[in-house]
């Protein structure tokens, strides 16, 4: 078994971590943000845009895409490169970090079902491309070295 490469995971998680800041952002301006400003507000915390939370908003994103492409590299071994194997590593990432956080949210009865569900969703394709698109920058140590010979 070959060594994870921590240079490739870095760099596919700084793809990953564009991706998620384009897509997420577009689904934010675009389509969800107005709905959580307003349940937001509702509930007696309205949501305040500031540069601080854009910057903590991007250095996020960044962290989140290097492990999701690390979850990829940690299960390539065994599933195979491959698109498939990204899509795996995205679904897995998406249920430990979306979709059971929203199942405890929506527990609470706090948030509109409707709301959450779509943003669920919406998470579940944006980081399904973003860990395919970080994974495909992922290559394993010895495969390039042998790349670099032929």
């Amino acid at each position: 078994m070959s060594k994870m490469n921590c240079k490739r995971v870095f760099l596919g998680g700084l793809v990953a971590g564009i991706v998620f800041i384009v897509l997420g952002f577009a689904s934010y301006f675009i389509y969800l943000g107005d709905a959580w400003k307003c349940v937001m507000e509702e509930l007696g915390y309205p949501l305040s845009e500031s540069v601080g939370m854009y910057i903590y908003s991007i250095v996020g994103c960044f962290f989140v895409g290097i492990l999701a492409v690390w979850l990829y590299a940690a299960i390539r071994p065994r599933y195979g490169a491959g698109p498939g194997t990204g899509v795996l590593a995205g679904f897995v990432f998406w249920v430990l970090s979306v979709l059971l956080p929203y199942i405890s949210l929506g527990a609470f009865g706090m948030f509109p079902a409707r709301l959450l569900i779509i943003d669920c969703l919406i998470a579940l394709v944006i980081i399904i491309v973003a860990t395919l698109l970080g994974a495909w920058v992922y290559r394993e140590e010895s495969e390039q070295v042998g790349s670099s010979q032929t």
